[in-house]
């Protein structure tokens, strides 16, 4: 049995082991990839758990922030590298995590405009020295590849970096001429299209995983909620999202 098989065992068992699960609001965090997942699903889980999400979403660092000052939750999903230092500082439930979506990154831009050439490397470097206006996250993954690209000051005065997980709604709205995003928001953001994705020498991808907060009221309901996230129905619609499941 894979060790992902184990875990989502292990989870069941533990909800079966301690009965009957009562109906639970959970406080979840949701990085915007599997917060478009739930978006989706959510409600089925709600019907057949009984359980209510309260469902937050943005930037992981902001999750952190608000966990590290003793906001109450049930069950972060985020990139592990925001969950690592939650787990050691305690803030997680040991042995929780388990991985939900990977997807890669992406050009978007504004559904009926012309696609950019960026299938090679030398061809998106000249689409972002020709792009008017760029924009992306200040996540790990992007500003390190313009930086190694040697593109930071060239394109510095064209760029938006926003505060909060909106990139491609900037760019759906006409404020912003590209988006380099997670791919999966080509999938679920109303009036933006793929360009393509980042050509192969390049490609970066985030991966998101979930875990349950050492403090949780609602362990056994949270629990549940990561075994319907690593389920069927969750696999199905990650897909459909443009993202790989894990």
């Amino acid at each position: 049995m894979t060790q992902r098989a184990t875990f989502i065992v292990c989870l069941a068992f533990s909800s079966i082991a301690h009965g009957a699960v009562h109906a639970a609001e959970l406080g979840v965090f949701a990085s915007r990839a599997v917060w478009t997942v739930l978006t989706a699903i959510g409600p089925e889980f709600e019907k057949n758990s009984g359980h209510k999400l309260n469902t937050t979403t943005g930037l992981s660092a902001e999750f952190v922030r608000r966990i590290n000052s003793g906001e109450a939750f049930d069950v972060i999903a985020a990139p592990p590298g925001s969950l690592a230092g939650l787990i050691s500082s305690g803030k997680i439930l040991p042995g929780s995590r388990i991985g939900i979506a990977r997807s890669r990154y992406g050009v978007v831009v504004r559904a009926g405009a012309p696609k950019p050439d960026i299938g090679s490397v030398e061809s998106f470097k000249r689409t972002l020295l020709n792009a008017k206006t760029i924009t992306y996250l200040p996540v790990p993954g992007v500003p390190q590849l313009i930086e190694k690209l040697g593109l930071k000051d060239a394109i510095a005065p064209k760029l938006t970096i926003p505060d909060d997980d909106i990139s491609a709604e900037l760019v759906a709205k006409g404020e912003v001429e590209l988006g380099i995003v997670a791919a999966t928001q080509a999938f679920t953001t109303h009036g933006v299209e793929l360009a393509g994705l980042l050509p192969a020498e390049i490609q970066i991808s985030t991966e998101f995983a979930g875990a349950i907060s050492a403090a949780s009221a609602n362990p056994d309901a949270a629990r549940s909620l990561l075994v319907f996230l690593t389920g069927p129905k969750a696999r199905e619609t990650i897909r459909a999202q443009g993202m790989e499941p894990l």
